[in-house]
């Protein structure tokens, strides 16, 4: 589908339970999804798209689909923008740092590599970090922890198998600190109460106290996390 110039995938999917036309932008903005009620026609359809594109243009118009990684962008770390500074040396560790009260990624490498190293960088904070709180969550409610591993997933930013196994997605390590740390409360309540039960919310506000507030952070920006684009 066509909205404003941009080319997004779309999916139909028929339901026989759904009452209405329904649309809605996939996380990060790349994509469309739309359900339809059994037997309303294809041109029923198009008008309801023809109808919505102002709509889609106004909530598309959040993402930043252009790729900004590169030497004088930006990209958020633990929650605040950092300018990103090609150094121009094929050697050289990529590191954060604070250069005249300005947060400042130094990244080597070739210029192309610049996106790749990057998310390198994001996913080894990542690592560092939820391996720390989950640490210290799992300590404090004497569970034990089988694993921890990173992916890129789109539909949830963590998840907790029956057996302790826990997964997140490497790109809260561009959220605020605390919003990580909610993050990793919520997969270790998992590990006592593997549900979404009063105990286990019960519980997951006394291991991250300020649960609701990165509930809301993440409900308001999670996709603009997910719109990053790494190449």
């Amino acid at each position: 589908m066509d909205v404003n110039g941009k080319r997004l995938p779309l999916t139909i999917r028929r339901d026989f339970r759904a009452t209405r036309l329904t649309l809605r932008i996939e996380p990060g903005g790349r994509a469309l999804r739309m359900t339809v009620p059994s037997g309303i026609a294809e041109r029923e359809i198009r008008d309801f798209l023809d109808r919505h594109q102002g709509w889609l243009m106004t909530k598309l118009a959040r993402f930043r689909t252009t790729n900004e990684l590169m030497d004088g962008g930006y990209v958020m770390i633990r929650g605040v923008s950092h300018r990103i500074e090609a150094t121009g040396r094929l050697r050289g560790l990529t590191e954060a740092l604070v250069i005249d009260d300005e947060a400042v990624l130094r990244v080597g490498g070739m210029e192309e590599s610049i996106p790749r190293r990057i998310c390198d960088f994001l996913k080894k904070e990542a690592r560092l970090e939820l391996e720390r709180l989950v640490a210290v969550h799992a300590g404090r409610i004497g569970k034990r922890v089988k694993s921890l591993t990173l992916r890129d997933t789109r539909s949830r930013w963590g998840s907790c198998s029956a057996d302790g196994a826990l997964s997140f997605s490497w790109r809260i390590a561009m959220a605020p600190p605390g919003v990580i740390d909610y993050l990793a409360a919520h997969e270790v309540a998992h590990l006592k109460e593997m549900n979404h039960s009063p105990a286990f919310w019960a519980l997951c506000e006394q291991l991250c106290p300020t649960t609701e507030d990165a509930k809301r952070w993440l409900k308001r920006n999670g996709s603009l996390l997910h719109a990053v684009d790494f190449g």
